[in-house]
């Protein structure tokens, strides 16, 4: 996740659904379950976290069976703290990346492979064309069996423009999609007809994984925490943020 999208500003910086109001409408007894991957799977992420916060707990289970997991991060997370004075953006690019490393190794995928685009924070939807042949080169190059990308209506330009570009490179190369959701649980509600429910299902986790996916979050030390003590340097994901990414199942939309 990187800072809020002002395009969405309605949506996205407006207060949030708490989680106990998901919690009470509890996504398993609506949404049909589905296994994780068992070949290989490239996991998309618009920004380093997108792909531990929407997808953390499956690639924990993927990192304790047997299936091959590549990572893309379309961006370098540079652009978040939006207004961070205390790093520069090529700062920023390697802080949040060596969170990620240390969330997946967290996670039990201390040696997957992370493909970094490099791609500007916050101008994804300006290089599809550039994101989708990375991706379809990388998922043609890995024999993939699963593409897992940021989903399209998440209402942050990033993630849907690194969605979009993943729908481009799965149609080309044949390959299944999956999109994870990030920002939609903060704007949505249960049942909120903006949402797709008829296309999404749920990926169980048991406890062990949600625990380690718990964990691999709080390595995002420059998003969970605030960047200073103005009040205009809240953290990106506070702790309310955080708890509609700690669950016992995730969700994508098939």
């Amino acid at each position: 996740m990187s800072g809020t999208d002002r395009n969405a500003a309605g949506s996205i910086d407006a207060p949030g659904t708490p989680e106990g109001r998901w919690a009470s409408w509890y996504g398993p007894r609506h949404l049909p379950p589905v296994p994780p991957p068992d070949e290989p799977v490239v996991v998309v992420a618009a920004h380093p976290d997108d792909e531990v916060l929407g997808f953390g707990g499956t690639l924990a289970l993927l990192a304790a069976g047997s299936a091959e997991v590549h990572i893309v991060s379309v961006t370098d997370g540079e652009a978040s703290p939006p207004r961070s004075a205390l790093a520069t953006a090529d700062q920023l690019a390697r802080v949040r990346h060596r969170e990620l490393r240390y969330a997946l190794a967290t996670l039990g995928l201390p040696e997957v492979h992370v493909e970094r685009l490099r791609i500007p924070d916050t101008r994804v939807d300006r290089h599809r064309g550039t994101v989708a042949r990375a991706i379809a080169g990388l998922l043609r190059e890995v024999k993939a069996a699963r593409c897992v990308a940021p989903w399209v209506g998440d209402l942050h330009s990033d993630h849907e423009a690194a969605g979009r570009a993943a729908v481009d490179a799965c149609r080309a190369t044949g390959v299944p999609l999956w999109m994870y959701p990030v920002w939609m649980w903060h704007w949505a509600r249960p049942e909120d007809p903006r949402v797709p429910w008829g296309l999404a299902a749920h990926l169980p986790l048991p406890p062990e994984a949600t625990a380690l996916k718990s964990l691999a979050i709080a390595q995002f030390v420059s998003q969970i925490r605030p960047s200073g003590n103005g009040a205009e340097d809240t953290a990106i994901l506070p702790p309310e943020e955080v708890a509609h990414h700690i669950r016992s199942f995730e969700v994508v939309f098939g």
